[in-house]
């Protein structure tokens, strides 16, 4: 069986758009297969998905690494997306023929060679000892939580005797975890504090749905607000479910949902929603459904027609 790992590395860089098609070239070169990659402004970020085998992927992430701190500037970042690093975070997902043991193993090594770089490694997800640690924890306040150093629970995996930030790299986040979805509501006619409070409604760590991480936020060059959202078990966590609880809070607020839109690949979870439901704003590209574009890098792979030359 043909192997196949999946990386999600996410930038704090949503501006430089040239830079950017220069990282994503980057990580091309080292025969990967180029699923997607998105910028925001508002959020200053990026996203980049990959996919290949293992040794590839393993190989496109420490390029992607090096490319980051060599080209990003974390002390001038400023946008609305919690973030303690230029590589902010980097997980592995094993996607067909691969344990998550694999994933881990791919995480660790790629965390050991971040480290290398003196940037601090936090692993998280399943990489993590033991297992389970959260994203929300390490990242809250930011990097400028931690320009003071590092203390408590927050101490880095990698390098064991590192006690700050890089200067202009700050840390990584690296992990091993399943398929996840990442998505934002675009709403009108309410504010930034009636978001938030939707938010909370619907986020696993004050009572929502389990494995729910939500923020409502207010996107100062789009002029709108947004509820931003990862469902971390979108099979156990139905989308269906989390997206019409958020449409029945912003209606009886007085305002409306405009858009949907998922940032990286779309889970089987939002394909195989049932009929009737109102998740039609979301208007699928069947380009951006993960498992139909890993069976086509299957098949290429096992007709030996390598991967795309060109992913811009």
């Amino acid at each position: 069986m043909i192997p196949v790992l999946e990386a999600v590395p996410n930038f704090s860089e949503g501006r430089d758009l040239d830079k950017l098609r220069s990282l994503v070239d980057t990580i091309a070169r080292k025969g990967v297969d180029i699923l997607d990659w998105s910028a925001d402004s508002d959020h200053h970020r990026s996203v980049v998905t990959y996919i290949g085998d293992p040794r590839s992927v393993i190989s496109a992430s420490v390029a992607a690494a090096e490319f980051a701190v060599q080209e990003f500037d974390i002390s001038l970042h400023r946008g609305l997306h919690p973030r303690i690093g230029v590589l902010d975070v980097l997980p592995f997902v094993p996607l067909r023929g691969l344990l998550m043991s694999d994933a881990i193993a791919a995480a660790h090594e790629v965390g050991q060679t971040i480290a290398s770089l003196g940037v601090p490694v936090f692993f998280y997800g399943q990489a993590s000892d033991p297992p389970g640690r959260g994203l929300a924890e390490l990242r809250r306040g930011g990097v400028e939580a931690l320009r003071d150093g590092f203390h408590g629970e927050r101490e880095p995996d990698l390098p064991s005797s590192v006690r700050v930030p890089h200067p202009t790299a700050g840390a990584t986040c690296v992990g091993a975890r399943d398929v996840l979805l990442a998505w934002n509501v675009l709403v009108a006619g309410i504010d930034e504090e009636q978001a938030k409070e939707i938010a909370s409604k619907v986020r696993e760590r004050d009572g929502g749905f389990s494995g729910v991480r939500a923020l409502g936020l207010y996107l100062h060059q789009r002029e709108q607000v947004q509820i931003s959202m990862n469902i971390e078990d979108p099979m156990r966590t139905a989308p269906t479910a989390v997206y019409e609880e958020v449409a029945r809070a912003v209606s009886e607020m007085g305002g409306v949902v405009l858009e949907v839109e998922v940032i990286g690949m779309v889970p089987d979870a939002l394909v195989l929603r049932g009929p009737g439901n109102r998740l039609d704003l979301l208007n699928l590209d069947p380009n951006r459904i993960l498992s139909r574009r890993v069976k086509e890098y299957v098949q290429a792979q096992e007709r030996g027609e390598g991967t795309p030359d060109d992913p811009l």
